[in-house]
């Protein structure tokens, strides 16, 4: 096939008629490590961390080797990542009269975790690595600002080390969200470890996968003791029971502790990690390499290519209507995965990883009926922020004229080769009066 045949979306024959696989990095690695250890919690009957008949401390060595990958002092496993960023606030005394910093590019889970914290959102702007621009968030500190949320979006680090010292000079807390790029790196040095806290997310569609699950790292021993509290039901634990006793540690916890099911399937999964990051980086980058130098057709910054964890692949248009035909041209020729799959993306489709698409930041919804925590009153500062498209000009020019092509952690040969033809023949086309 010639990529100067009709386009499949104007009549022509498809360059491939079966779909690609589903995103779900983890999900295509799970095998008879996860069964083994899941098998060794059933058959000890022994589900709950903290006590039974026979424990076999899948959380504690989860957590263990998290530190010890890390390079981290502590490790706190949680039942989501969603958790971990609500432990987290909790763990840094973050709440009303606080603002904290997010990127417009992110999750929902990070802007309600700040909400459900009493704190006020701050939104940043995003550079050319589709993470937080740490030109704009020196703009945007203020006095009310306590801390930062740094998104280490779709699968690569921006600019960390930058936003780290940013943080250091203002004196202001650092979480890392790596919940999309576990297993990357910034010139040697894992996400995880630039942040005051780190955490990260086991869910179905992330680089290694319990189903549901999450994460949190830090250095502080009296932040940690305070995530454990809130984590549980705000208190430390002595062997293995609530203790009550410990006036240091009496808190109001969330109940958002992880099982030892979920941590079986993640410790096994832990291991298979850089095999799962390295297949989908070389993937994505034997196809963005052939698609190099197509006139009219760009990448996000990749700031170290090395330390890309691979899972998506994220290209510009010279405008959007340019994208949204690329896009369809794309699907038409076959790539595409099967019926559920986000494979391949106008990023408009991305629905609530954009600021201005959660609708309840937009219209300031609080936690409560009367408006929480907008209406309280140490929060007066925030109430001429505004959320809408058109706060942030670079994530609204992204998301107009970007598309997403998620990578499978195993794809052939074949899907890849079929995925360059495809974008050649679709950037003859489309991109030809460009």
């Amino acid at each position: 096939m010639r990529t100067t045949d009709k386009l499949a979306l104007d009549g022509g024959s498809p360059v491939r008629t079966s779909p690609l696989p589903w995103e779900l990095p983890g999900a295509h690695w799970m095998g008879e490590e996860e069964l083994d250890n899941v098998i060794r919690v059933v058959r000890a009957r022994s589900p709950f961390r903290y006590y039974g008949p026979d424990l076999q401390h899948m959380a504690d060595k989860l957590e263990s080797e998290y530190c010890r990958r890390l390079g981290r002092s502590y490790a706190l496993a949680v039942s989501s990542g969603t958790a971990a960023l609500n432990v987290a606030w909790a763990a840094l005394g973050i709440g009303p009269g606080d603002e904290v910093l997010i990127p417009g590019y992110l999750w929902v889970s990070c802007i309600g975790s700040v909400l459900r914290s009493g704190a006020i959102p701050r939104l940043v702007d995003i550079d050319g690595t589709f993470c937080m621009s740490p030109a704009d968030l020196k703009a945007k500190i203020t006095q009310n600002s306590r801390a930062v949320l740094f998104v280490h979006m779709s699968g690569a680090p921006g600019h960390i080390d930058q936003v780290a010292e940013i943080c250091r000079d203002k004196g202001l807390r650092l979480v890392e969200d790596c919940a999309q790029a576990n297993g990357a790196s910034l010139n040697g040095r894992q996400v995880g470890t630039f942040g005051d806290v780190a955490i990260f997310s086991f869910q179905l569609n992330k680089n290694i996968s319990s189903g549901e699950g999450g994460m949190l790292v830090c250095d502080d021993l009296a932040v940690y003791r305070r995530a454990f509290a809130v984590h549980d039901l705000g208190y430390p634990r002595t062997a293995g029971r609530l203790d009550t006793t410990d006036e240091s540690c009496q808190l109001w916890g969330v109940g958002a502790r992880m099982g030892e099911l979920p941590a079986a399937m993640a410790l096994a999964q832990l291991a298979k990690l850089d095999s799962i990051t390295s297949s989908m980086r070389s993937a994505k980058w034997k196809i963005r390499r052939q698609l190099e130098g197509i006139r009219g057709l760009d990448f996000r910054e990749i700031v170290d290519p090395s330390g890309d964890s691979g899972c998506f692949l994220i290209t510009l248009y010279p405008d959007r209507e340019t994208a949204v035909r690329f896009v369809q041209a794309l699907r038409a020729e076959g790539i595409q995965g099967p019926p559920g799959s986000l494979v391949c993306l106008h990023m408009e489709e991305w629905g609530l990883h954009w600021y201005f698409n959660n609708v309840s930041l937009v219209r300031r919804r609080g936690v409560c009926p009367d408006g929480w925590p907008w209406t309280a009153p140490a929060n007066a500062f925030a109430k001429e922020y505004l959320y809408g498209r058109g706060a942030l000009p670079c994530c609204d020019d992204f998301a107009s004229r970007a598309a997403l092509l998620t990578i499978g952690s195993r794809l052939e040969d074949r899907d890849v080769d079929d995925i360059i033809q495809a974008f050649q023949k679709v950037a003859v086309h489309v991109l030809k009066k460009v």
